[in-house]
């Protein structure tokens, strides 16, 4: 039991290092729509890293978060990226 134990934090650890990424590039890069894809990953990310905890704490209430966090995180950034182009239009 402690070694599954253990190759899930590590994998947490490594999941929390691929975080970090997009962030680098969004600090980064100057171009919004680069910025934008950069914090839909990190949502993406981050909500799969809940899932992760909600195993390893067996909790399924924070699973239940992660995936209304997966489904529905990215939403607001298609709204915003759609709205952006409508302006760049007019």
């Amino acid at each position: 039991m402690t070694l599954n134990l253990a190759i899930l934090n590590i994998a947490l650890i490594a999941m929390i290092l691929a975080l970090l990424i997009p962030l680098y590039q969004a600090c980064k890069d100057e171009n919004i729509w680069q910025t934008m894809l950069a914090f839909s990953s990190v949502s993406t990310k981050a909500s799969v890293i809940v899932l992760l905890v909600s195993v390893l704490r067996d909790d399924w209430m924070v699973g239940v978060v992660g995936v209304i966090v997966l489904s529905v995180g990215n939403a607001g950034f298609m709204l915003l990226a759609h709205i952006l182009q409508r302006m760049e239009d007019a």
